[in-house]
């Protein structure tokens, strides 16, 4: 089943991200246990802005990061509704290619390659206008559900 046009709300159902580390406006399309597509607006006007660059703003790579790997887990988070589930981030091969300003939208596609006991594996590519801007490849754990595999004492 395909679910199509998450609104954030919507999207903090299946995620625990909340602002200030909530990177996603929609979520356009998911396939669970294959892909999710969707997109970020940067704004002046978000918090990290100021701070970064005065002169010259560009998103900081963590936050390009957050937002990739925030589609990503959608890619398996949606695989069974348990309310919103918290996740860890293990590893990330980032590629950063085209500097993102104010004013650009970050269109992201995720892609699943493996999740098995809580351990997700897959990659991001962000675009702007068509152009690949960043590609990332994931490492993501679920606790929660790896724990349900631990060996009991």
């Amino acid at each position: 089943m395909i679910l199509r046009n998450l609104y954030p709300l919507e999207i903090q159902k299946y995620q625990a991200n909340r602002y200030p580390w909530f990177f996603l406006d929609i979520v356009e399309e998911v396939m669970p246990g294959k892909y999710a597509n969707g997109y970020k607006n940067f704004t002046y006007n978000e918090w990290f802005f100021p701070p970064h660059f005065e002169d010259n703003p560009i998103v900081p790579g963590f936050i390009l990061t957050e937002s990739l790997v925030q589609m990503f887990i959608m890619t398996f988070l949606t695989l069974e509704n348990k309310g919103s589930i918290s996740t860890n981030l293990i590893s990330s091969n980032n590629k950063f290619i085209i500097e993102i300003k104010p004013g650009d939208r970050l269109d992201i596609k995720a892609k699943l390659d493996s999740y098995k006991r809580g351990l997700a594996k897959g990659s991001s590519i962000g675009y702007i206008k068509d152009k690949v801007a960043i590609k990332c490849e994931f490492m993501v754990s679920v606790p929660s559900i790896m724990n349900q595999f631990r060996p009991k004492i």
